[in-house]
């Protein structure tokens, strides 16, 4: 083995630490996270089997229904058997239909997911924009406006905003519908006409976090001495907001637009439930009263394990932004 070749391979290997060090956080992380959804049934006052059949059970059937769905092993020993199944595929299986867990979510994950990345998408598209020009012009007209909106939209609940939306967009004009879904496979412009006011909800409850986070930043970065520099040599005003000033000043928006995304997943119940949307929100609106303990684990893990893929998703991002971060 030559010297350079013994070199490259010993320069691989640091590189790499760091990767590791993140996939075993990840996955502890992971574990956790699962672990604590599998002991959502001891916080329960009782046995899970009192709780689900109600008063009205004998002692006998509740007994029975703890050792069939395995409620009567300690929280270790329902882990590891929960786990080595949900290694497989398998989550159990729901109370209420008596389908799979894994197969209803696959079902409905793809609405939430959906609605989720749209409005994630829409909100972004609305205040980067309006953020940068705003902090290019700080206290004039438009920057006035925008953080008056970004005021107000803050401090209105998102299922009022809906509920305008509604009225303004689909009671008043008939342009879009009152409630429901057209999936996918209906047509895009069709989907796209039943999504599009629930996701405008969302995106108007995201976006005044973004603007105002950007807006800061962008005005800081502009009073940097590279900036002045740029400017100074005659760079037009345009070339340096999206060259030099946007990249540096976006750091805290990836890492709040992550948190977003997790709220917005987790957060879809009262959009689905006011535009009776097939997702997992609605799904766990009927689970929760319904005691299908199954299908809200599913659920908690799937939401969980999605929202800790995104984080490290935007550590990754890092690394790429700002190479410093590989160290």
């Amino acid at each position: 083995m030559s010297v350079f070749t013994g070199e490259r391979m010993r320069a691989t290997r640091i590189r790499s630490r760091p990767a590791l060090a993140r996939a075993a956080h990840l996955a502890a992380v992971i574990l956790l996270v699962t672990l604590a959804a599998t002991a959502l049934t001891d916080l329960m006052p009782g046995s899970p089997g009192s709780v689900i059949l109600g008063p009205g059970a004998t002692a006998q059937q509740i007994a029975d229904f703890d050792a069939a769905h395995g409620y009567d092993q300690p929280l270790f020993a329902r882990y590891v058997q929960w786990l080595g199944a949900a290694l497989t595929g398998d989550l159990g299986t729901s109370i209420q239909t008596n389908q799979p867990v894994a197969e209803v979510l696959l079902q409905r994950l793809p609405v939430t997911l959906e609605l989720t990345v749209l409005a994630l998408l829409l909100s972004l598209l609305i205040a980067v924009p309006a953020a940068v020009y705003a902090a290019s012009r700080a206290n004039g007209l438009f920057d006035r406006i925008m953080s008056s909106l970004a005021s107000g939209f803050l401090s209105i609940p998102v299922f009022v905003v809906g509920v305008v939306l509604v009225y303004v967009l689909a009671v008043s004009t008939r342009w879009f519908p009152v409630a429901g879904w057209a999936p996918l496979s209906a047509g895009l412009g069709e989907n796209l006409r039943f999504a599009f006011v629930p996701v405008l909800a969302l995106a108007l409850g995201e976006f005044p976090a973004f603007y105002r986070l950007l807006r800061g930043d962008v005005i800081t970065t502009l009073r940097e001495d590279f900036v002045r520099t740029a400017t100074v040599r005659g760079l037009p005003r345009a070339y340096i907001l999206l060259r030099h000033v946007l990249r540096p000043s976006s750091f805290s928006l990836i890492t709040v637009a992550a948190v977003a995304f997790g709220r917005l997943l987790a957060g879809s119940i009262v959009i689905e439930s006011l535009f009776a949307l097939p997702g997992l929100g609605s799904l766990a609106l009927q689970s929760i009263p319904a005691k299908d303990v199954p299908m809200i684990q599913g659920i908690v893990v799937l939401v969980a394990v999605t929202y800790v893929l995104i984080n490290a998703a935007v550590d990754i991002a890092y690394t790429f932004l700002d190479p410093r971060t590989r160290r």
